[in-house]
């Protein structure tokens, strides 16, 4: 068996020859285990059996891992808001919008979309970074050159500044509650707040911008019919006019029943005449009044010929007449219709432009952070090392699967 001497000798602790060699069983122990010089043959083993790759996927990441959340993550800062966009004449669909509905408030979904697509736009940034003061305040130097926004100053353009944007601006819409929550990230809890309720105004300002452009344009267009009726029915009544003036005719429906009585007391005196020729030409030939009778029968029958031909027959006739007065007189009919349709239409749509159709209603205000959300620290930490931990795994085991093939 070997001496104490030598067992300090193997691993690496050189004892004097003179020295006494009566240590104990404990300190024996300690001198095996830590020595006097360097780590213990325990912990240098160890050390030597952790192979490059556990250094790769494990080691390194989760160090670099716990510098970056335990030191150089900055606080991030988290305010949110909601709003819901109410429109008292749509129909309901959802079965809120019921419940709600008996209270004479539905759901402007198009205006809602509106104001999601307005805070997801690059207009919306540019109402925000007035001043520059989303660019001060994302880019602030007092930030984590890790966060903060073009941290060397390489690039700073409006484009990147939108992507930066999007990651920390954040718009959802609930359809079953109708609610649009509106979150905002800012490295400083006062500047998250102020973006959020500046966003939040202007997509207020959205919403009623929109109900005024709809209304404006809706009276535009109903003032627009109304004129282009009121130009058809004074078209429609010039024709009438300028019809019964190279005609002549008032309205040849009328004059044709007039002419119609003329004739109908004509063919009665011709009847009367005729029944009167019989009888003298039968009681008297030689009766004078013979041939007066005659020429009378010969003119009312010559103007029955005449008043009828005026009625029906010729270009010129009432009936002809009637044919085109009946046209314009039903073209400015339909003309004075339109009219009347479109003065109702206009003033329908000059109450409608003084109601508010659709509105936003603030359901939470922009809520000022006392406590930093992000980033999860500890859950980032442990994710690092859990994966990894998989990613060794999975890699170990491809590795030993190819050793062996090649054996």
């Amino acid at each position: 068996m070997k001496s104490n001497a030598e067992a300090d000798i193997a691993v690496g602790n050189v004892v004097p020859l003179d020295e006494p060699q009566n240590h104990s069983g404990a300190e024996r122990a300690h001198v095996q285990v830590v020595g006097r010089n360097g780590p213990s043959p325990q912990l240098a083993s160890a050390l030597r059996r952790i192979t490059p790759l556990l250094w790769l996927t494990v080691i390194i990441p989760t160090a670099l891992s716990g510098i970056y959340f335990g030191f150089l993550a900055e606080d991030v800062y988290v305010s949110e808001s909601r709003f819901v966009v109410r429109n008292p004449d749509k129909p309901q669909k959802t079965g809120l919008g019921v419940l709600l509905g008996g209270a004479g408030f539905n759901n402007a979904s198009e205006e809602v979309r509106a104001a999601q697509g307005f805070i997801e736009s690059r207009d919306a940034l540019r109402a925000l970074n007035v001043r520059n003061f989303a660019r001060r305040s994302w880019g602030s130097a007092e930030v984590s050159i890790f966060n903060r926004f073009d941290p060397l100053g390489w690039s700073g353009s409006f484009e990147e500044l939108y992507k930066f944007y999007r990651g920390k601006v954040d718009v959802a819409f609930d359809p079953d509650t109708a609610i649009t929550t509106l979150t905002v990230r800012a490295f400083d809890p006062n500047d998250a707040q102020a973006m959020n309720a500046r966003l939040l105004a202007r997509a207020e300002a959205l919403v009623n911008d929109l109900n005024e452009r709809g209304s404006g344009n809706l009276v535009k267009y109903a003032e627009r019919e109304v004129a282009e009726s009121r130009e058809q029915a004074s078209q429609a009544a010039l024709d009438l006019a300028s019809y019964r003036n190279r005609s002549g005719v008032i309205d040849p429906e009328r004059q044709a029943e007039v002419q119609m009585e003329m004739i109908s007391k004509l063919q009665d005196e011709l009847i009367g005449a005729r029944m009167q020729l019989l009888q003298l030409t039968t009681a008297s030939a030689q009766n004078p009044q013979i041939p007066l009778l005659k020429v009378r029968i010969r003119g009312l029958e010559g103007e029955i010929e005449d008043q009828l031909g005026r009625i029906a027959g010729d270009r010129g006739s009432l009936s002809a007449a009637a044919a085109e007065y009946q046209r314009l007189q039903v073209q400015r009919a339909f003309a004075d219709q339109q009219l009347a349709l479109s003065l109702a239409a206009l003033q329908e749509a000059r109450n409608e432009s003084r109601r508010q159709h659709a509105y936003l209603e603030t359901v939470a205000q922009p809520s000022l952070p006392d406590a930093a959300l992000e980033p999860r620290r500890l859950r980032g930490f442990v994710a690092t090392l859990l994966l990894g931990l998989v990613s060794w795994g999975i890699l170990s085991m491809l590795l030993a699967g190819v050793r062996e093939h090649q054996d």
